[in-house]
């Protein structure tokens, strides 16, 4: 039985857990979807229930019978010849989405995690109401397009307001990359709301930290690192001054791994990496999910068994 992987050529964590399922024997075939169709061939015949058939490229393949388990990482977009026109391209990309992504997602296999149960859980609207049903503590939060609409939740909140990303917040702007960090809102920021009509908007209460953690779940396990911050930049978004930060190995609360777990059911995960605020009184308030989220950098200053844990639930097959 072999493990497929999905993921970009240049990924250090999946090096890291591929070379700890090749020590334990077990088979690993890994690709990237960007090599579709030019370096990677596709071979289904639908007999019965199943696909049979192979993925091979120019030196391995592998029998989609014998995959037992699908890490999907990272994988990249399709990569097609630059010379078709711009209709043929978009065409054929559906074709190939619906092609290779739909006999893969077919696969009976253990999927860390499935495209499907992840394009679910990415949404932050969807993760805030799913950890409130869960018994998670959520922020006081708004999504809008209408600035008086920002007003009357700010003048309604008790402190400072932040705002940040619905979505990922790296963009490229003219070849360059640019990230955007959760923000708080100036008296300034709440007078000139020009440019909120145009798009959708999340908009929060600002939590006080004592500190923050991230919490990585893995087919069960709860691995969590406390994030403490050094900087005043840390403390608004730790990822805006990692040299100021400071790592602690701990546990969530009881009620807090019993919400995790259920929001893991609710979404059909296997794997996730949660960020949270603690705040003074050590209440534990629930920021946001990332299905794909990292962990490495957290492995190399814990210690902490991540890599182990992921390589052993994908030979495994997800059984106990």
């Amino acid at each position: 039985m072999t493990v497929l992987v999905l993921s970009e050529e240049l990924d250090p964590t999946v090096d890291r857990v591929v070379a700890a399922m090749t020590e334990q024997g077990v088979p690993v075939f890994r690709c990237d979807t960007g090599w579709f169709p030019a370096r990677l061939t596709l071979r289904g015949t639908l007999e019965g229930e199943r696909w049979t058939g192979a993925l091979h490229t120019a030196h391995r393949q592998v029998d989609l019978e014998q995959v037992h388990a699908v890490w999907y990482r990272r994988p990249t977009a399709f990569t097609l010849p630059p010379e078709l026109p711009e209709a043929e391209r978009s065409h054929a990309i559906g074709e190939a989405r619906f092609g290779l992504g739909g006999v893969l997602a077919s696969l009976p296999a253990y999927w860390m995690n499935h495209p499907g149960h992840e394009a679910d859980a990415v949404y932050k609207p969807r993760q805030l109401a799913a950890a409130a049903r869960c018994g998670l503590a959520v922020p006081r939060t708004l999504i809008t397009n209408d600035p008086a609409a920002v007003r009357t939740f700010a003048a309604g909140i008790a402190g400072p307001v932040v705002t940040k990303m619905l979505g990922s917040n790296i963009r490229v702007d003219e070849d360059r990359w640019r990230v955007a960090h959760t923000r708080l809102l100036t008296e300034g920021d709440l007078a000139d709301l020009a440019g909120v009509e145009a798009t959708a908007h999340l908009f929060q209460e600002w939590v006080d930290k004592a500190y923050e953690a991230r919490v990585v779940a893995v087919d069960g396990q709860l691995f969590t690192v406390g994030i403490h911050a050094g900087s005043a930049a840390a403390r608004i978004d730790w990822r805006a001054d990692y040299g100021a930060l400071r790592y602690t190995v701990q546990a969530p609360p009881p009620g807090v791994a019993a919400g995790l777990h259920r929001f893991m059911e609710v979404f059909g995960l296997s794997y996730a990496a949660f960020d949270f605020v603690i705040d003074p009184e050590g209440r534990w308030v629930f920021l946001e999910c990332n299905p794909g989220g990292q962990y490495g950098w957290l492995e190399g200053h814990t210690g902490l068994p991540i890599t182990a844990a992921i390589a052993g639930a994908l030979a495994r097959g997800g059984r106990p």
